[in-house]
């Protein structure tokens, strides 16, 4: 299932098919935007950092393959879910669109069942992938699975609640959240800061 923070992103020129794949996404439950070509497109994922996009490959102002291309090479959208969304259907377009590192590749016209069905996939996979990885920033590092936190290679006891939070946190770094959130970070005098759920 996706959640109110599965958000996509739809690139392509023709409105047409922007708005019907908008219609479709947001009847399963997703959250979308959209972008009509290769600039406006990376504008957006800097802005609203999408969970995944849907590119097409012919695109004004530069191709949808370029751009994926473009992604794959900056840090910060290198794990960005992309899956091309054209008319392309020759052999040789989705071997180079996979080589690109594209997740996957969906031919118009395409089913509306299929393409969320595609969707749910390819953010299972990542998110199964993001779920087991250590998680590092600076000299902490966050391993899920043997749920250990460690500050340069010290271990540091955190009870189960601070644990999912601080995780919660890393995975979704550069992410805005609501106000909601604001009363979870809390300063501690002198000291820094703190992820709680409990009043200050």
């Amino acid at each position: 299932m996706s959640t109110p923070e599965s958000t996509v992103l739809i690139v392509d020129d023709e409105a047409a098919i922007r708005d019907m794949v908008s219609i479709t996404l947001d009847l399963a439950g997703f959250n979308s935007i959209s972008a009509a070509d290769a600039h406006e497109a990376h504008v957006s994922i800097i802005d609203h950092k999408p969970d995944l996009v849907l590119l097409d490959w012919m695109l004004p102002g530069g191709s949808g393959i370029e751009l994926a291309r473009r992604l794959r090479r900056d840090e910060i959208t290198a794990n960005l879910p992309i899956i091309m969304l054209t008319a392309k259907s020759s052999e040789d377009n989705k071997v180079q669109g996979l080589n690109e590192g594209v997740d996957d590749y969906v031919t118009k016209p395409f089913s509306p069942r299929e393409l969320v069905a595609r969707i749910k996939s390819v953010l299972r996979r990542v998110n199964g992938k993001q779920k087991d990885k250590v998680l590092r920033v600076f000299d902490l590092q966050l391993d899920p699975t043997s749920h250990r936190i460690s500050i340069e290679d010290k271990a540091v006891e955190m009870g189960s609640t601070e644990f999912r939070l601080l995780k919660f946190f890393l995975m979704s770094q550069k992410k805005v959240f609501s106000r909601d959130y604001a009363k979870l970070i809390q300063t501690v005098r002198g000291a820094g800061y703190r992820f709680s759920t409990r009043p200050n």
